[in-house]
């Protein structure tokens, strides 16, 4: 079932876009996904905030960027109970506060943090807005997957943090790959990127990843509008994925499920 009415904390739960020029963002990813992105009515109260809607569910958010000097950049949060308490976990744990808990109209309530290795994410303490409302779906947000150069220190962090549990699989060639468990289900990855021979100058990041009906397909069509391929497709038990860089250098994936998720 891809409609959702809310999400167990240490889920993966929304992700949003900070863009240089929304506009310009609104008009890709709406013709690439489907997704119908209006203007706000409360522009002032929000900051240009906009939702991104498919099939009349929220399915993320696009927002001017807010602060100088702030890359461009999808970013990933994660459902919590108490957004306030998780922030006292980041902390605990050594991660860095970058945005103190904040009430977000009566949507929720929000922090933003990095984690020891300077990867951005975020928490959703929700209210009014449970974040995504379709997922696992074409045009909709279905994974989340951290890359980082620690994988042992990753999982010390996001584990004191979310009580999340990991599973590292050894894929010959391909390197590792580490499954976050909630509850005994899967919620999200993590990638080394040592083995992946990622440049240096890459930092770690959280990489999201959108559902589509045909990779190569959706790929071509962005291609048209403007986007670069970082990772040519490649077929992995989950299905088919590639990852793009939209027109303003933003790195996103795309994947053709191999079965409903």
């Amino acid at each position: 079932m891809s409609e959702r009415t809310g999400h167990a904390p240490g889920t993966p739960s929304w992700v949003d876009l900070g863009s240089p020029d929304i506009d310009a963002s609104v008009e890709f990813y709406g013709a690439l996904f489907g997704w119908d992105i209006p203007e706000p009515e409360n522009a002032e109260a929000t900051g240009g905030y906009r939702m991104a809607m498919l099939s009349g569910k929220a399915i993320a958010g696009m927002a001017p960027l807010m602060q100088e000097g702030q890359p461009p950049a999808w970013q990933c949060y994660v459902a919590v109970e108490d957004a306030d308490a998780a922030t006292e976990a980041v902390r605990d744990a050594g991660g860095q506060v970058i945005v103190e808990p904040m009430d977000v109209l009566d949507a929720g309530r929000m922090a933003v943090f990095g984690d020891p290795s300077g990867a951005a994410f975020a928490v959703w303490q929700s209210g009014a807005a449970i974040g995504s409302e379709l997922v696992n779906q074409p045009g909709a947000f279905s994974w989340a997957e951290l890359n980082t150069r620690d994988v042992e220190a990753a999982k010390a962090f996001y584990g004191a943090v979310f009580g999340w549990t990991f599973q590292t699989d050894d894929l010959g060639e391909a390197g590792t790959y580490t499954t976050v468990n909630l509850d005994g289900r899967p919620v999200a990855g993590i990638l080394d990127q040592n083995e992946r021979g990622v440049p240096d100058g890459v930092p770690a990041h959280w990489q999201v990843y959108f559902a589509v009906e045909d990779t190569d397909a959706a790929i071509e069509k962005a291609k048209a509008a403007g986007a670069s391929v970082m990772v040519e497709p490649i077929e992995v038990p989950a299905g088919r994925f590639a990852i793009l860089t939209d027109p303003h250098g933003v790195a996103f994936a795309v994947i053709a499920l191999a079965e409903p998720a």
